[in-house]
């Protein structure tokens, strides 16, 4: 297995470097702790983190070890293709003011290569699910308070109620990963899991609700106990009872006639025709805002999201087939890797939270995914990078992960 960090078993004598770890070590864990809570608090620790954890790899001139796994190579990848369609796109400017973006993957390098030691990795998940925990119960104030009558769907502290939903999809299926494979049982994690769902589901967000239920599945089916498979189903049969503002978004995942999935189909047609136009390296990163006007548009749905309302016709529309296989080389690589590693635990048998994170963070990239198929966060800076730094978190190294290899 290759190793993903750079040699920190010495030391560094230098000052410098000293003083960069631990601002590096301390933006991390303020990163993870307001992931949920606040974008700007989150986005400045990730810039403070991430500059310091770059200038430290140019100090101790650790460049070549910093490629990792197939996943980082397949990252820079995406990158080029990004930068390709940069070049050829038909809105210079709009692409250029979204181009930090692809910055952001610099979270999954960043996080893969500080934790360097079990106890630092288990604090970060423990501090994650704490905080998706404090963020659900606080989000829940309009029911504890008994505003019922006025409660609409939860959004938490996050800008949308999807954005809200995408992060405790993803949270929660961390979550749970750690709940069915974490030895010994942690009732807290539990307690979390309650919480995390129960936000979740007043969310009102279906592609979230979708996502949620696929990883879920996917945990408890390579789980020893199969029989835990009837949770899921049997949940969704006893929410047919719940509320109608629950029951009716519940029946419209299953409605081929409902309106919020024609306006998709009809969005998805216009980026197709977009897309045909520009195959290869797509029109530029997020132009649709500046082309769309071009192509026919006879429901307005293009003109009003400027958006796919897809992951998969965003990024073909925007990058083309070459960015298309980019992303999908991303996530090959991410579940190769995840499922090695679980195979070298399997062997040796190891107890401990590491199954758990890996297989708890599989679920979560595969419910992005799934999720990402009918909703566009590509460029939701909140989802994004808790998805990047979950990724990192996974496929970190520490020396108990080393003896699995």
């Amino acid at each position: 297995m290759e190793r993903i960090l750079f040699n920190a078993d010495s030391p560094a004598e230098n000052p410098t470097v000293q003083t960069l770890d631990k601002v590096i070590q301390v933006s991390l864990i303020v990163f993870v702790a307001f992931s949920m809570f606040s974008i700007s608090i989150t986005q400045i620790s990730f810039t403070i983190g991430a500059l310091s954890w770059l200038y430290k790899v140019y100090l101790t001139q650790t460049w070549k070890e910093l490629k990792g796994t197939w996943v980082g190579i397949a990252i820079l990848c995406f990158c080029l293709a990004v930068v390709l369609a940069l070049i050829t796109s038909v809105d210079l400017a709009s692409s250029i003011k979204h181009l930090k973006k692809i910055f952001q993957f610099v979270i999954f390098f960043w996080a893969a290569n500080s934790i360097q030691s079990e106890k630092h990795k288990d604090f970060l998940i423990r501090l994650l699910i704490f905080s998706a925990a404090i963020v659900s119960i606080s989000s829940l104030h309009p029911y504890l308070t008994g505003q019922f009558s006025y409660a609409v769907r939860l959004k938490g502290t996050l800008s949308k109620e999807a954005t809200f939903a995408g992060v405790l999809m993803l949270s929660g299926l961390v979550t749970l990963g750690r709940c069915l494979y974490h030895k010994p049982r942690e009732k807290w994690v539990f307690v979390s899991i309650g919480m995390i769902a129960v936000a979740l589901l007043l969310s009102l967000t279906r592609q979230a609700w979708l996502a949620f239920l696929v990883g879920s599945v996917f945990l408890i089916f390579i789980c020893d106990k199969k029989y835990l498979l009837i949770l899921p189903f049997l949940i969704a049969g006893l929410l047919l009872f719940s509320p109608d503002s629950i029951s009716k978004r519940l029946f419209s995942l299953i409605d081929f006639k409902d309106g919020a999935l024609l306006q998709r189909v009809a969005t998805w047609k216009g980026g197709w025709e977009i897309f045909k136009d520009n195959p290869i390296t797509g029109c530029g990163f997020k132009c649709v805002d500046t082309i769309h006007s071009q192509y026919p548009d006879p429901t307005g749905y293009i003109a009003w999201y400027k958006g796919m309302h897809s992951n998969i016709i965003q990024l073909l529309v925007d990058t083309g087939i070459i960015g298309l296989l980019g992303w999908i080389a991303i996530w090959t690589a991410f579940f190769i890797e995840i499922f090695k590693r679980c195979q070298a635990i399997d062997r040796i048998k190891t107890q401990g939270s590491s199954k758990g994170l890996l297989l708890g963070s599989a679920a979560a990239i595969l419910g992005f995914l799934i999720g990402g198929c009918f909703e566009s966060s590509l460029y939701d800076s909140e989802v994004t990078m808790l998805l990047y730094f979950i990724m990192g978190l996974a496929l970190s190294t520490t020396a108990n992960d080393l003896k699995t290899s």
